[in-house]
């Protein structure tokens, strides 16, 4: 199987055409000549090229009309203009039609190459691309964020909005609470799905090499610059760039994030040149924007066109009547088609929990007791230590540091609690345990009604 690119070169000057077919070749490509767009078009309809380097003035049909007819029945070809020294304008319109980029004769072998380097690149990751979309395609879709709270069903809604819009997306919450899913779903549900997604954790990337790889460099723009290269930027070309952790953004280096979103252009690191991009912006942060700018650590006119639609997650220990539902949802997957069964004194030990992790802490402790589970039973012994110890753990740490009345309530909610476990969830019962009135057990339980599900 041949797996090399096939380039076809088109030039009426055989010189210009052999010369450079063999250039190619000797570079490993596999290469076909025509001295006109005719024969090219009739060879590649049969036997489609990656590229088609192609010059604009020939006889029988041109540069331009080759690419209008390329365009329409085999998009996914890259087409590269040769055009004269004085007939940039000509290229700068095959670029306008969709040529990928244009090079001016005469040209050094090595240029070209840089050029379908470029375009190797971005072939490899719209294939990627297509690859993880079909896997993705029917994961990320809105009933992948479930919940029965009011704030899931506002946060759907505001997807449903905004994922057809080209509106930039601040996605806000903790660690864990899933704003690179919802990013996910956003994309995937857009019209730029099948263009390439492109996620950026700004978290760890270094100072020294942030701009490098967002905005790409040339040769000889720092020490160890040994070839040009395209940033993550110009590879989201038509796609989408997700930002994860923007508030991580050096400060200085944040005014070239507010001039791609202004003007829409690019810069690479040691080059003049300004590069046109087309994308749709994500972004997440985990910290409040808001004070950081009050603080002197994000600009402000950066926040404003960052803000332009915020979403804010709920943190799991707000949405406890969603634990439940989580839960069995990752088990189900983690069971891969096998019975499980859970105690219920198990979920009662979920809703006590305060999850810092948020969701993803509860996906991974779904996992480890799936694993455990050997027999397919999920009982408390198999629940975490951290989980198991967490009254009584979080009663210890807070003393001196909250009120009585919040304390007593605390202890009221938790003796509430181990009564009904014991009584099976019989609140008659348990209202004889404590002592109370059943009435008035009923009344204490309104009290908490993240904790305790009507029924």
């Amino acid at each position: 199987m041949n797996n090399k690119i096939k380039i076809a070169v088109v030039d009426d000057e055989e010189i210009v055409r052999i010369t450079l077919a063999d250039d190619l070749r000797d570079n490993g490509f596999d290469v076909r000549e025509f001295s006109n767009g005719k024969m090219a078009l009739e060879s590649v309809e049969h036997d489609p090229a990656d590229i088609i380097i192609s010059d604009l003035k020939m006889p029988v049909m041109d540069g331009l009309e080759l690419l209008s007819i390329i365009n329409k029945i085999q998009p996914e070809t890259k087409l590269i203009v040769m055009t004269a020294f004085g007939s940039v304008d000509n290229a700068v319109e095959a670029m306008k039609k969709g040529a990928y980029d244009y090079i001016t004769k005469p040209f050094k072998i090595d240029e070209l190459l840089l050029v379908i380097e470029r375009i190797k690149e971005l072939t490899l990751l719209q294939k990627e691309n297509v690859t993880l979309r079909k896997s993705l395609e029917t994961t990320y879709d809105l009933t992948e964020y479930i919940g029965e709270n009011k704030n899931n069903m506002e946060l759907h809604q505001l997807i449903k909005l905004v994922a057809s819009k080209e509106t930039i997306v601040l996605v806000s919450g903790e660690t864990g609470t899933g704003k690179e899913h919802i990013a996910n779903i956003i994309h995937y549900n857009s019209a730029r799905k099948a263009e390439p997604f492109v996620k950026v954790n700004c978290t760890i990337l270094s100072r020294d090499v942030f701009e490098s790889e967002l905005f790409g460099h040339v040769k000889g723009a720092f020490p160890g610059a040994e070839e040009d290269r395209m940033g993550l930027v110009e590879l989201a070309d038509r796609g989408t760039l997700f930002l994860d952790d923007v508030d991580d953004i050096p400060f200085d280096l944040q005014v070239k994030l507010l001039r791609l979103l202004q003007e829409k252009e690019t810069q690479k690191v040691g080059s003049t040149k300004l590069t046109r991009v087309n994308i749709r912006l994500i972004v997440s942060t985990k910290k409040d924007l808001r004070r950081m700018v009050e603080e002197g650590k994000f600009r402000e006119d950066l926040f404003y066109q960052l803000n332009i639609f915020p979403i804010a997650l709920t943190p799991l220990r707000d949405r406890r009547k969603d634990i439940k539902t989580l839960f069995h949802k990752y088990i189900s997957a983690f069971a891969e088609n096998k019975e499980v069964q859970i105690a219920d004194e198990v979920y009662k030990l979920l809703y006590d929990y305060n999850w810092p992790g948020n969701v993803r802490e509860l996906k991974n402790m779904a996992e480890r007791m799936m694993i455990l589970a050997v027999d397919g039973y999920i009982e408390l012994s198999i629940v975490p230590l951290e989980i198991r110890n967490n009254s009584a753990r979080n009663l210890a740490n807070t003393l001196g540091t909250k009120s009585l009345e919040d304390t007593i309530s605390e202890i009221e909610l938790a003796y509430i609690k181990l009564a009904l476990e014991k009584n099976k969830n019989n609140k008659t019962k348990a209202a004889q345990m404590l002592g109370l009135p059943l009435s008035t057990l009923r009344s204490k339980m309104e009290k908490y009604p993240s904790v305790f599900i009507k029924d």
